[in-house]
C-alpha cells in the first residue's frame, strides 16, 4: 500500500513515525514548504514530493491529510478523485459548503474517509464509554467537559502567531481547534439539539480568532452538557465529568484516571489507564488501515464529522447571534445512503 502523508507539520510528522512502527507500507510526505520535506526525508528516509500533482502520479492508495482545516475539502476530493481512501485530521472542514458532495463522492467510488478525532481511541474514554453504556451510571443527567492549554506552548517550536489555529481564514479559533471535546461527548452521550455559547478573545495573545468558549448543549436523550475550551490557561487541563441518577464518572486525562462513584456502594472506584498519550494515535491509525484492508465503516466517519462541525458551527453563530440554536434537523440524515 502507498500512503500520502498531506502535511508534515507536528501531527503528519507523527502520523508518519507510527506508520512506520506498525507497517511496512510505503509513505510519501508532501508539504508545501521545502525546509518540512527536507526534515522528514532526513529523520525518516521516506519518499519526499513538492508537487501534490505528481505525488498522486504514483498510484496512491490511501492519503493522510494534515493542513489546515480550510484545505481539507479539496485535497480530499482530489484524493477520493485519484482512488484513495482518505483519513482527515480534525476538524473535517472549517464549512459546511462540499461536504454532501464529497460524502457522496467517496459513496460512490467506495473509498473511505476517516476523520481524527483520536480521543475516541483514548484509553480512559473508552473505559468511560463502557461504563456508561454497562448502565453503572443509570440514566445521564448531565456532563462538563474542559480542555485548555495555552497556545505559545503547544508547538513550542512555531511562533503562535503564524499557527493556523491563530488565523481566522486558515479555520482556527479553539471552537474548531478544540472540537475534540465536541466529538467525545457527541460519542458518549448521542446527537444534539441545541446549542448556545458564549466565546471571545479575551487574552493578549495576538491572534484572530477566539481564544475561549463556554458551550452549552441539550442533547437529544434530554442531558444538559457544558464545555469549557480555551487557549489562555498556563496548566494543560482536560477533563470531563458526568453526572448519572446512579453515580458520577469521572476522567482526568492528565492523571491517567478514571474514578467511578456508585451511589448503591456509597464509595468511589479508581481506576488507573495507560499513560502512553501515542497510544491512541497509533489505535487511530491501526484502526484506519484495518478499515481500507476490511472495507469497513470507520469508527468515525466523514458523516459523524460533519455533525460534529455542525455543532461547532452551531457554536460560532450562537456567540455571534447571542441566541440558542436549534440543530435538531441535519442535512446529514437526508444523504442518500
Amino acid at each position: 500500500m502507498k500512503i500520502l502523508v498531506v502535511g508534515c507539520g507536528s501531527i503528519g510528522e507523527r502520523h508518519i513515525r507510527n506508520l512506520i512502527d506498525i507497517s511496512n507500507h510505503s509513505i510519501i510526505a508532501f508539504d508545501t514548504l521545502k525546509e518540512r520535506l527536507n526534515i522528514i526525508k532526513e529523520r525518516y528516509d521516506v519518499e519526499t514530493c513538492d508537487n501534490i500533482e505528481r505525488c498522486f502520479e504514483n498510484d496512491i492508495d490511501a492519503v493522510i491529510v494534515c493542513t489546515p482545516p480550510n484545505t481539507h475539502i479539496k485535497i480530499a476530493d482530489q484524493a477520493i478523485t485519484h482512488r484513495a481512501h482518505v483519513f482527515i485530521e480534525k476538524p473535517i472542514s472549517d464549512r459546511l459548503d462540499g461536504l454532501d458532495d464529497l460524502i457522496k463522492k467517496a459513496s460512490s467510488h467506495q473509498k473511505i474517509i476517516s476523520v481524527g478525532y483520536c480521543f475516541r481511541f483514548s484509553e480512559g474514554l473508552k473505559l468511560v464509554k463502557n461504563l456508561i453504556d454497562s448502565g453503572k451510571l443509570g440514566r445521564i443527567l448531565s456532563i462538563k467537559a474542559e480542555f485548555g492549554q495555552y497556545l505559545p506552548d503547544w508547538r513550542p517550536w512555531q511562533n503562535y502567531r503564524q499557527s493556523y489555529t491563530a488565523k481566522k481564514d486558515l479555520g482556527g479559533g479553539i471552537i474548531l481547534d478544540g472540537s475534540h471535546e465536541i466529538d467525545y461527548l457527541y460519542w458518549l452521550l448521542g446527537d444534539v439539539k441545541e446549542v448556545f455559547c458564549f466565546s471571545d478573545k479575551i487574552s493578549d495573545l495576538e491572534v484572530e480568532t477566539e481564544d475561549t468558549a463556554e458551550i452549552l448543549l441539550r442533547f437529544s436523550n434530554g442531558a444538559i452538557g457544558e464545555i469549557h475550551l480555551d487557549f489562555i490557561q498556563r496548566a494543560y487541563s482536560r477533563n470531563c465529568k458526568i453526572i448519572g441518577e446512579k453515580g458520577t464518572l469521572i476522567w482526568n486525562f492528565g492523571e491517567h484516571k478514571v474514578s467511578l462513584y456508585s451511589a448503591d456502594s456509597n464509595e468511589w472506584i479508581i481506576y488507573d489507564v495507560d499513560a502512553d498519550v501515542n497510544l491512541m494515535y497509533i489505535e487511530e491509525m491501526k484502526h484506519f488501515l484495518h478499515c481500507i484492508d476490511a472495507l469497513s465503516m470507520p469508527l468515525i466517519d466523514a458523516r459523524q464529522g460533519k455533525r460534529v462541525l455542525e455543532i461547532a458551527l452551531a457554536a460560532k453563530e450562537s456567540s455571534e447571534k447571542k441566541s440558542v440554536i436549534d440543530i435538531s434537523v441535519s442535512k446529514i440524515y437526508t444523504l442518500e445512503k
